[in-house]
């Protein structure tokens, strides 16, 4: 079933459709285990979660793609480190504290790399570690060393969802994608819902596949995957410092046509990109912005970041008013910033299917106005209810009733450049999940 036709009645429905997704490739085995510690800087008791993923032997095949912001985790810095080994055998992620300029934060993760090799007969350099979560905590490693035991222990090669649960943090749903593959297949987990504008986004991404590619392949058409997917979308236009993609494959299938599986691949991380900003923090409406007719693709996914940055835009998206001005304030204000701005006297600008700027004018009218509004009604996941205690707003559900999108084409006429590019609305609820996040 494609994705933008995917609906969900409740959550059940929604968790039983991912348990049908989430068989794990061969070769593979997952964990988790949850445990209580005291961060230090707080001095007040909080739960973590430890996950492991572990290939039955080590591979040679893996890739990986991590953040660009200038301050990032300790995780980061090693697992950069980590490509340029020969084999990799095992992830550990843990969530709650990402592990980013704390004192001996790399030591800090060298040793769970280490206390998960001894546990699952690797080297330690055959470990890669991810954390995600706060920002400037220390990672309790002693405790994090003291629950893995716990994880191996549950590793199991039948589902991926224990880990996809086990690597939330204000996440409402897990995330499971899958395609398949001649014989094998690849399975894909997302941990994602705030602080996301990438180069990546504060994500962690894990994406598992018995199917036999050269470790080369793996890597290009990673990244080829990965910049018209997480690279092409943005909720809040903050770029964390623990975003990774990471790849692995088992080696455990014939890939007779690597083209197939990089559409496969490609196909399953928009697909995972799509669920991370449908289960953003306090988001109501998932916009797409198409740019077609750029100078090239580069200048498309500016413009299209553009107009889902726009805090007014995603305001009024929010509350359902087809605030057309906003939209195209969005545009003209990144293009007039341009060193050498376009040409836009060719720009026609539709939403929901409507053209509603054309020609350096608006096509409005009331008929087309009360559509506009119904298509953005369409889209809404949910709609605010008012906190019982006038501060507090929290989601009314937690899964994804459906997949669809408040739809814009911006086309310049400009050239060949085309991109799409994924953000969402500004609502009550992201205000409040980001105001007490550590709280």
């Amino acid at each position: 079933m494609p994705a933008s036709e995917q609906i969900f009645s409740d959550r059940v429905a929604h968790r039983a459709w991912l348990a049908s997704q989430a068989a794990l490739p061969r070769g593979f085995r997952t964990g988790a285990t949850r445990f209580a510690f005291t961060p230090v800087e707080v001095g007040k008791p909080a739960h973590m979660t430890a996950t492991v993923i572990v290939l039955d032997a080590p591979t040679p095949v893996f890739a990986g793609m991590f953040t660009r912001n200038a301050f990032p985790g300790a995780p980061i810095l090693v697992g950069r480190r980590r490509l340029a080994e020969a084999t990799l055998g095992a992830v550990v992620v843990n969530n709650k504290v990402s592990n980013v300029c704390a004192p001996d934060g790399e030591a800090a993760a060298e040793q769970v790399c280490v206390a998960a090799a001894r546990l699952l007969d690797l080297r330690p350099e055959q470990v890669l570690p991810s954390s995600t979560g706060v920002i400037g905590w220390r990672l309790p490693a002693a405790e994090l060393c003291a629950a893995l035991p716990a994880a191996v222990a549950a590793l199991q090669g039948d589902s991926v969802l224990p880990a996809a649960e086990g690597i939330v943090t204000t996440d409402l749903f897990p995330k499971v994608r899958r395609a398949t593959v001649g014989g094998g297949s690849i399975v894909g987990i997302a941990k994602g819902a705030g602080m996301i504008e990438p180069n990546l986004a504060t994500m962690l991404v894990y994406l598992l596949t018995d199917c036999d590619v050269p470790r080369d392949h793996l890597r290009r058409t990673l990244a080829a995957a990965v910049d018209i997917s997480f690279n092409s979308m943005s909720i809040d236009s903050d770029t964390s410092t623990s975003d990774t993609v990471v790849a692995l494959s088992s080696q455990r299938a014939l890939c007779p046509d690597l083209g197939l599986f990089d559409s496969a691949l490609a196909t399953l991380c928009q697909d995972l990109c799509g669920d991370v900003v449908r289960n953003g923090e306090g988001v109501h409406h998932v916009i797409a912005v198409t740019v077609e007719g750029a100078p090239d693709r580069v200048s498309a996914r500016a413009l299209g970041k553009a107009v889902v940055n726009s805090p007014l835009f995603q305001c009024a998206v929010c509350g359902n008013d087809a605030n057309v001005g906003r939209l195209l304030a969005a545009i003209g204000k990144h293009v007039g910033a341009l060193p050498t701005p376009y040409d836009v006297s060719r720009c026609q600008v539709t939403l929901g299917g409507e053209v509603i700027f054309q020609g350096g004018v608006f096509r409005l009218d009331p008929a087309k106005e009360q559509r506009l509004v119904a298509h953005l009604r369409h889209a809404e996941l949910y709609a605010s209810t008012p906190p019982a205690d006038g501060l507090t707003f929290s989601p009314p559900i937690d899964f994804p009733p459906h997949q669809r999108v408040v739809d814009i084409v911006i086309s310049l006429g400009l050239g060949s450049g085309a991109c799409r590019v994924l953000g969402a609305d500004r609502s009550h609820e992201y205000i409040s999940e980001n105001a007490d996040y550590r709280s």
